[in-house]
């Protein structure tokens, strides 16, 4: 599903990834660990599209990303990338249904078509009768199993997470990390979590622990 080699990234002088080589396959759960400054966040970020690696491949489903135009790089990132972010990214002026429908109406999905598939991912992780309450209204649990829906929202090849559970209490986090394994085993959903979370690391398939820029282990 998700294959970087001899990924490099710097800034300024300053060598962050210093030659990253990893595979995913569908449907596995990746945990990605490290001490502050390794470089996880910004592995990520270029995995996630987000940010371009000074050198290095990248493929998604056999796609890289890179060589596609700006509008075409967009359009493949709102269809085949989810993310999921330590601090929702929810838009405040709109209902959690709202919110979750956002990246179908991008995509071009019709809005009938958009709210009846957000509805069903509400639903399906028990936040249907919260469907019309905005972010203020809701707990920070529920707040960021919205964002998990939004993330699904397209069906996308791969879900991007960079500590999920940072901003959460103990409870909520065990069942945020419940969810995503309930995803993987419901839809052979794909992820890879950066996360300081011991807990939620050694749940996945593979726990990858970098340092230095590099994969260690």
């Amino acid at each position: 599903m998700l294959k970087a080699s001899g990924i490099y990234k710097a800034y300024d002088s300053l060598q962050i990834l210093k030659g990253i080589d990893l595979e995913v396959n569908a449907g596995e759960v990746i945990s990605i660990v490290g001490s502050s400054g390794a470089g996880k966040t910004t592995l990520l970020q270029i995995l996630g599209t987000l940010d371009q690696p000074d050198k290095g491949l990248i493929e998604i489903d056999g796609v890289n990303p890179f060589s596609l135009s700006a509008k075409k790089l967009s359009a493949f990132r709102n269809q085949s990338i989810g993310f999921i972010f330590q601090f929702h990214q929810l838009l405040p002026e709109f209902t959690a249904l709202e919110n979750v429908m956002l990246p179908a109406l991008i995509k071009g999905t019709s809005q009938s078509d958009a709210q009846k598939e957000a509805l069903r991912l509400l639903d399906l992780i028990g936040l249907k009768e919260r469907a019309q309450h905005k972010p203020n209204e809701l707990s920070g649990g529920e707040q960021q199993r919205v964002a998990v829906c939004r993330s699904l929202i397209n069906q996308p090849k791969v879900i991007f997470a960079d500590e999920p559970s940072g901003n959460l209490d103990s409870q909520n986090s065990t069942e945020l990390h419940n969810l995503f394994f309930q995803l993987r085993d419901e839809f052979k959903q794909t992820f890879v979590i950066v996360t300081h979370n011991e807990s939620l690391a050694n749940m996945a398939d593979r726990k990858l622990v970098m340092r230095d820029g590099l994969i260690v282990s």
